[in-house]
């Protein structure tokens, strides 16, 4: 079989850490692109010389590439996939597909002209409970399903220097200026996946809590999480977090149906605990099933060795299986469902910021719905060449940290200004 040809655009920590599961998966890669010189020559310390190391985009693309990873920044995705597209070069993009509600448009549009596959490098609905909780609800056995919960709970140490140098290394890094519910697949990625169902109404409240003064910190929101509601396309109704910081560090789901409820236990590893109505259970089964899942996977041991609780080899192994069979990867990964989280995402911020006002979720499939938003560039972030967001980015406009906690962050990080 014929090695694809792969290019990786951003060689942080991500870009870093999925290498091996592409390689794993038949891919030879021919070329890595970053503007910092120091992670190029890391990538080259790391994986050898065998590939071309650019730092301009735009020639990069022209490397004869087969498919591209995008890991970026966070929210910068869309345009750089948009040139793939015209490329007809696969893409495989990391975190939400678009930082604006135009950029959406634009990448649907684009997406809709190419014969590229596009997949959302959402890994979460991989780890070993999700993939039970899927299974479990593609029995049926649950009955209809009528709400389900997502939880990304993911606190940190504001003293970590090793964290803040690799993962927010300036004060205009997009981590300092993440809204609450825009980091938004890793809770809702998971119930979509295991329920099919998609998000068409979005409410959205923060809890305000922010970083203590004590603590160094050039983040400028004060918003801990965001509780986000949506009613879906299907009748069911999610409760989900964006990345939330209160304490406890977890994952957790939950899909309840007319019939049953399946939940991963929190504290417990990757244990889940599925259970009936008394009447309504299945034949042979129990009412109530506490128990760890297997993988049941032919690449267990290639499993066994990635990150995320085993997610990411298998939404990397979703990608290239997509790719070799010319078949776009189902629903959530898919453009449109991509989007749709995106969307929740950004509109999820704008009823935050006014008090829980809900907003309808647009599907880039009709025409209608995209010219909505085919210029709405409203952002909470700074922009690339240092234009000022366009959105605040907490729930409280007038938030900053103290002077003293951003010259204790710049000390950390041993920025220069």
């Amino acid at each position: 079989m014929k090695k694809l040809r792969l290019g990786i655009f951003g060689m942080g920590e991500r870009g870093w850490s999925l290498v091996n599961n592409f390689l794993l998966l038949g891919c030879d890669l021919v070329a890595v692109c970053d503007d910092r010189k120091e992670m190029l020559e890391r990538a080259e310390r790391d994986f050898g010389k065998g590939f071309v190391c650019y730092d301009n985009f735009d020639e990069f693309i022209e490397h004869g590439l087969d498919v591209v990873i995008l890991t970026n920044f966070f929210h910068e995705h869309a345009p750089y996939a948009i040139k793939c597209f015209e490329k007809n070069i696969h893409v495989f993009s990391e975190c939400i597909s678009n930082g604006t509600m135009a950029e959406g448009v634009e990448l649907v549009r684009a997406f809709e002209k190419s014969k590229s596959i596009y997949m959302l490098a959402e890994n979460y609905p991989q780890m070993k409970f999700n993939r039970e909780i899927k299974r479990v609800c593609d029995t049926g056995t649950l009955g209809k399903i009528m709400y389900a919960e997502g939880e990304y709970n993911h606190p940190g140490d504001p003293r970590d220097a090793k964290f803040s140098i690799n993962y927010k290394y300036k004060p205009s890094h997009w981590r300092n200026y993440l809204p609450a519910t825009y980091y938004v697949t890793h809770s809702l990625g998971p119930i979509m996946w295991a329920t099919g169902a998609t998000p068409k109404r979005i409410t959205a409240f923060p809890i305000f809590a922010p970083i203590d003064e004590k603590y160094p910190t050039g983040r400028m929101n004060g918003d801990r999480t965001a509780i986000m509601m949506t009613h879906n396309d299907d009748g069911s109704v999610f409760r989900f977090t964006g990345c939330a910081a209160f304490g406890g560090h977890g994952n957790s789901y939950r899909v309840c149906g007319t019939q049953g409820t399946i939940e991963n236990l929190r504290g417990m590893g990757g244990k889940v605990m599925l259970r009936y109505n008394s009447w309504e259970k299945p034949e042979g089964v129990e009412e109530i099933n506490f128990y760890e899942p297997d993988w049941n996977d032919k690449d267990e041991e290639f499993i066994k060795k990635s990150g995320h609780g085993g997610g990411d080899f298998l939404t990397c192994r979703m990608f290239i299986d997509s790719v070799r069979n010319g078949v776009q990867p189902p629903h959530p990964f898919n453009i449109y469902s991509a989007t749709a989280m995106s969307s929740v995402a950004i509109l999820g911020h704008r009823s935050l910021l006014e008090d829980g006002m809900p907003y309808d979720i647009p599907d880039f499939r009709k025409e209608e719905d995209r010219v909505k938003y085919e210029n709405d560039r409203l952002t909470p972030f700074i922009g690339s060449n240092g234009e000022a967001p366009t959105l605040p980015c907490c729930s409280d406009p007038s938030y900053a940290p103290t002077k003293e906690q951003v010259e204790a962050y710049k000390e950390l990080i041993n920025y220069k200004d």
